[in-house]
């Protein structure tokens, strides 16, 4: 009779697992709760301290480092001093474990209390799994309650191959690993400021990709939690490794305003196109007239649903991706004679972003980590006035708006926003005085006019020369950091040309 060892701290499904394991001429031994679990549905089963002819020591943090139990599990069957081993020391095979560890994340979430936490870091079970996978020739290691299911089909087909029990060994190192990798992080967070000699990025696999960047690259899609899986639904098409950059910046830019219907147009990782109106058909076509010319096979992000009309309006453009809280049946229905246009939903009336506490960056031999930057909501609410002349109400919407996706744009970057609507931006320039020009070029080839606007730069003038530009133009209102040496230059230009000027105290650089 086969042997099977079931201690798991997620005990959905365990009963019915457990017994199909009887059906299929399984042994049960188990520890604890699993135990008392499987007995109350009468199930027969050992106990675990049977097993090692030891009991159960120190609150439980001693129960399964055993050799009876490890002795069990590691010995290979293919070799005689092993089986001559186990033999001698009476010991018996395990053939099956099946063990998912204690609730590390749940009790970080729920308590502060550092004794619960220390209590709830997993020893045993570690041990067990990676004994088991070592051994995966010889035992079946199961660490996800998904796999029970495949499990005991292949054992009923009798066809737990090589390759299966190798795709179980795979799982169960990534198991321990992720979680190992979890408690060193959130002890980093604890007392290193969450910057300790080591730092952990674990993603879970949520999708393959045809390739990355290039044809060239292989490429996948990882989620941290359940963020994609659970919030990002894929409606029509398939999204590649570059939809997904230019995704992040749109839902970024259009989430930024809360329940107010934003649209945000994104090329190539930049904005475009951006609007905040009531009616989101008037919003998208305030954001297409900012740079019709580059929205072409662009990105949309919609913080609300789609409608027909909406739909219909977007028909009139080869848009690459539309993403939005949802779409209406009608808008679905129009949208679905573009073939090359795909669709994805967060499944919600408006656009869904996880907001990492973390961010990093690839750079060649390592990454370079750091703390996320975020737009606080009263940053311009809180902005000081600078200027002898306030903005009204609708030139500091302007200023918000401009601000918002200033900081979310790459740097050097400027952005003119009029009535709500985006009309200008330069990004990703070495020169600010250069991304006002190339802006305001933009501007004027689309033949929007920028009078009357507010301007948003997402660090500091350092000369002055950027507001007599502005000026130049016919900006009304100027919203910056603040902080330069010269920052007292600025505030004269500001009022020498009547302008609104507000320092933040904040900057977002973006690179």
């Amino acid at each position: 009779m086969k042997r099977a060892l079931l201690s798991v701290s997620d005990k959905s499904g365990v009963v019915a697992f457990a017994s199909r394991l009887v059906e299929l001429g399984f042994e049960i031994v188990s520890t604890g709760g699993t135990f008392k679990m499987v007995c109350e549905a009468g199930i027969a089963a050992i106990e675990i301290d049977e097993v090692t002819k030891f009991p159960e020591i120190l609150d439980g943090r001693v129960k399964t480092l055993n050799p009876y139990v490890h002795g069990g599990i590691l010995y290979r069957r293919d070799q005689e001093s092993h089986r001559e081993t186990v033999e001698a020391h009476g010991i018996v095979g395990i053939d099956l474990v099946c063990v998912n560890l204690y609730p590390f994340k749940a009790t970080i979430e729920r308590t502060d209390d550092f004794e619960e936490i220390i209590e709830n870091i997993d020893i045993g079970g570690p041990a067990m799994v990676r004994s088991a996978a070592k051994n995966f020739k010889d035992v079946l290691i199961v660490t996800d309650v998904s796999d029970y299911d495949a499990v005991l089909h292949v054992l009923q087909a009798q066809e737990d191959s090589f390759e299966f029990r190798r795709s179980l060994m795979i799982k169960a190192y990534e198991h321990t690993a992720a979680y190992d990798a979890m408690i060193a992080n959130y002890m980093n967070r604890r007392f290193n400021e969450g910057f300790g000699a080591k730092q952990f990025i674990v993603g879970s696999k949520a999708q393959a990709m045809r390739y990355g960047e290039n044809p060239h690259q292989k490429g996948a899609l990882y989620e941290f939690e359940n963020y994609f899986t659970a919030t990002f639904k894929t409606l029509k098409g398939e999204a590649s490794f570059n939809n997904m950059g230019d995704i992040n910046g749109a839902v970024k830019i259009a989430s930024a305003f809360g329940d107010r219907g934003a649209v945000c147009i994104v090329k190539h990782g930049n904005p475009c196109g951006f609007a905040l109106r009531e009616n989101l058909l008037e919003a998208y076509s305030e954001a297409l007239r900012c740079d019709s010319i580059s929205a072409f096979g662009g990105v949309v992000a919609v913080n609300g649903v789609v409608d027909a009309a909406l739909a219909q309006k977007m028909n009139e453009l080869f848009l690459e991706v539309v993403i939005a809280g949802g779409f209406s049946d009608e808008a679905l229905a129009l949208f679905e004679s573009k073939k090359r246009l795909k669709l994805f939903t967060c499944n919600a009336p408006r656009l869904i972003v996880p907001h990492d506490a973390m961010d990093f960056k690839h750079v060649e031999g390592g990454f370079v980590y750091q703390e996320s930057d975020r737009v606080g909501e009263d940053e311009v609410k809180n902005a000081k006035l600078m200027s002898k002349r306030a903005a009204s109400e609708a030139e500091l919407l302007d200023a918000e708006i401009a601000w918002k996706v200033a900081a979310l744009t790459k740097s050097n970057c400027v952005v003119y926003v009029k009535n709500a609507a985006m009309v200008a931006v330069g990004m990703g320039m070495t020169s600010r005085v250069d991304a006002a020009q190339c802006a305001l070029k933009k501007a004027e080839a689309m033949g929007l006019d920028v009078r009357g606007a507010a301007l948003a730069s997402e660090a500091f003038f350092p000369f002055r020369d950027s507001i007599d530009a502005a000026a130049a133009a016919g900006v009304a209102t100027v919203i910056e950091p603040g902080g330069s040496v010269r920052d007292d230059e600025v505030i004269a230009a500001a009022d020498e040309y009547g302008m609104a000027l507000y320092f933040t105290g904040v900057r977002h650089f973006l690179h």
